[in-house]
């Protein structure tokens, strides 16, 4: 009977294995051709269950980020593949896809999509150069990127009154080229091209503007600048005058940059025309272009290149922003690509957000103003401005903001995070709390972003108590607990991530000797269901195994930055964790420092008290002296060989006392 079970028991164990090793099923959404297309593209969407095995499986679509009519049509695919037939902007969205497996298994819902619809888009663009002279051959060329779809082109040229007119002849440049064999200089000018296709049937915007310049022989007017030179700063005033030998009436100054387009200069809010010059203050980086005169006619004077930079001040830390309490630490200021002698102001943030002059600002005047011992109160943001008595363009600039924390003793008052890691996913909530020891009122939480800069808290401050909700990418940044009398305590960084992986790690530094627990976070999931790879400064630390890694005994080493990485949904940002001594590692080496002073302190004395010996051994039996019945005004009447023995007698007196 026994013999006659065992085969049925060999199978259950066989089944009971192949159920432990056997993938869950699980849905996943591909695109053909990709998950960027342009308008009027075919898509094909397909759903397919990995490890779903034979069995049969029904399919339903969603999508988000769309309009409700398009919505519901996808709503009505059933089938494992959905095609989408010349797409439009509306198409774009995210796109997830659910198997029902026939015999009643729970349905698998896949990840979210994005499919994107881009424009098709004409690019302009000139061959073998723009600046040409007289009789050379020149190509303008009008491609429509990443398309294989045969297109036919148009071409457009500006005219006098700044408009754009199809060129007569614009049929030969069908084929995306339009050749200019013997270039005159009446070709000179701004053009424009755009496409189009029969089927599906699609009309580009008009592409980017080129400008085309024909060098012929030199008119009679000319443009004259003040100052004269071609390169200026912003800030500047600038004069542009259409002077001719017989008459300067009838010319007006033309302008074409990249940023603008063309422009003359009457249509420029910063600029006036008077008769035939143009006055521009201020002027911008985006003035800097390509400046002529032009008649009536359409007659053109020979162009000149003008290039408007910007001088900016700007404030840099070194060695870095975080340092503790005593370090040394040096705010730079510098106005970039200048070689003019300018002088500094420096300026930190006060408790009502505004910043004022630091009252030994002048000792910054080079451009370095330097903490040599840092404290707490130097914790703060600071800015710099740079100004200048003499030369072209703005006379002040004012500098970007850097944060500066400087960490002492830990702190009464700790800041409390929930939930408590650095990384938090966008849309969650965030709450931040000033907690005191013995009274955790007159402190308000303050916080310093690239974006924003500084701020208080943005959303509700209750008490002590600090709720963001939601939270945006645009939250990332440094923040701390501020007193009413300007203390700032605990600093932590916050990083709000927009993916799917985040990174759980410790706020406050971790103390040697402790356990560290790392855990890989996804917006979607628990962590017991995501495995991860876990890295430090860049290298593997720990391959797929679970969702979480641990040190069980942290030291000095493990300090460095730290993030997860799942081979589907992404990896986290990058965290960096603190390593602090402990108690016992600081008493430790103060003791140290303490015994190895006290011992060269004996040792020094040792060797002064073998001098003071050898120098009484050579005057034995010149006499006795009592060093402590000796005075001053006695030392002073004695021989100077007697005055050496009193001296030396009451020195090892002294020795013997310290001992």
């Amino acid at each position: 009977m026994g013999l006659r079970l065992l085969p049925l028991v060999l199978l259950m164990i066989s089944n009971i294995q192949t159920g432990q090793t056997k993938e869950r099923p699980k849905a996943k959404v591909t695109m053909w051709p990709d998950q960027h297309v342009y308008i009027g593209e075919t898509v094909i969407l397909r759903c397919d269950i990995q490890g779903g095995g034979d069995t049969e499986w029904t399919y339903s679509w969603t999508v988000e980020n769309t309009n409700n009519s398009y919505r519901n049509t996808v709503n009505q695919c059933k089938t494992q593949e959905c095609k989408i037939n010349s797409v439009e902007h509306t198409h774009s969205g995210k796109y997830t896809c659910s198997g029902k497996a026939r015999d009643g298994q729970n349905p698998k819902i896949s990840d979210a999509v994005t499919l994107t619809v881009l424009n098709w888009k004409a690019v302009l663009s000139v061959s073998p150069q723009k600046w040409v002279t007289e009789g050379d051959s020149v190509t303008l060329i009008c491609e429509v990127k990443d398309s294989s779809t045969d297109w036919t082109f148009s071409w457009y040229k500006e005219d006098n009154t700044l408009n754009y007119k199809l060129l007569s002849d614009s049929s030969r440049g069908a084929g995306g080229n339009y050749t200019l064999s013997s270039a005159a200089v009446n070709h000179t000018g701004v053009y424009k091209c755009s496409a189009e296709r029969a089927e599906p049937a699609y009309y580009t915007d008009h592409s980017n503007t080129q400008l085309i310049w024909v060098t012929g022989v030199s008119p009679s007017v000319s443009l004259i600048i003040s100052p004269n030179r071609t390169q200026h700063f912003s800030q500047d005033s600038l004069s542009l005058s259409c002077e001719d030998q017989s008459n300067s009436t009838g010319w007006t100054v033309r302008i074409y940059t990249d940023i603008l387009g063309l422009h003359t200069c009457s249509l420029l809010f910063w600029a006036s025309q008077t008769g035939s010059t143009c006055r521009i203050s201020p002027v911008y980086t985006s003035g800097t272009g390509v400046y002529w005169c032009q008649s009536q006619s359409g007659e053109k004077s020979n162009p000149v290149n003008i290039t408007v930079h910007y001088w900016k001040a700007v404030l840099s830390v070194s060695p870095q922003k975080w340092v503790t309490e005593g370090d040394s630490v040096t705010l730079i200021c510098e106005v970039k690509d200048s070689s003019t002698d300018w002088t500094f102001s420096w300026y930190k943030e006060d408790n009502t957000l505004n910043y004022k002059l630091l009252s030994d600002s002048s000792r910054g005047a080079g451009g370095n103003y330097t903490l040599s011992s840092a404290a707490v109160n130097h914790t703060g943001v600071y800015k710099c401005r740079a100004e200048r008595e003499e030369g072209p363009g703005n006379k002040t600039y004012t500098s970007n903001m850097q944060l500066l924390l400087v960490t002492g003793v830990s702190p009464s008052v700790s800041l409390i995070i929930s939930p408590n890691r650095t990384q938090h996913f966008s849309q969650d909530s965030l709450s931040l709390s000033c907690e005191d020891q013995s009274n955790s009122t007159g402190w308000t939480v303050r916080t310093y972003t690239d974006i924003w800069g500084l701020q208080p808290c943005k959303s509700s401050q209750t008490g002590s108590t600090c709720r963001i909700s939601p939270i945006y990418t645009s939250d990332t940044g440094v923040y701390w607990c501020l007193s009413e009398s300007g203390e700032k305590r605990n600093p932590v960084n916050i990083t709000v991530h927009n993916g799917r992986v985040i990174l759980e790690s410790p706020v406050h530094p971790v103390t040697e000797g402790d356990s560290l627990t790392l855990r890989c976070l996804h917006r979607y999931s628990n962590p017991s269901d995501l495995t991860a790879d876990f890295y430090k400064d860049g290298s593997l630390l720990q391959k797929q195994t679970t969702g979480e890694m641990i040190i069980h005994t942290v030291s000095k080493s493990h300090e460095g930055f730290y993030y997860c990485k799942h081979t589907e949904r992404g990896e986290s940002p990058k965290s960096w964790i603190s390593v602090r001594a402990s108690p016992v590692s600081r008493s430790l080496s103060h003791g140290l420092i303490t015994g190895m002073t006290v011992g060269l302190s004996v040792m020094v004395l040792f060797f002064f008290t073998l001098i003071l010996l050898w120098c009484l051994k050579n005057n034995k039996g010149r006499g006795s002296w009592s060093p402590s019945a000796v005075n001053q005004q006695n030392i002073s009447q004695m021989s100077e060989q007697k005055r050496h023995e009193v001296t030396a007698l009451m020195l090892l007196q002294s020795v013997r006392e310290y001992q």
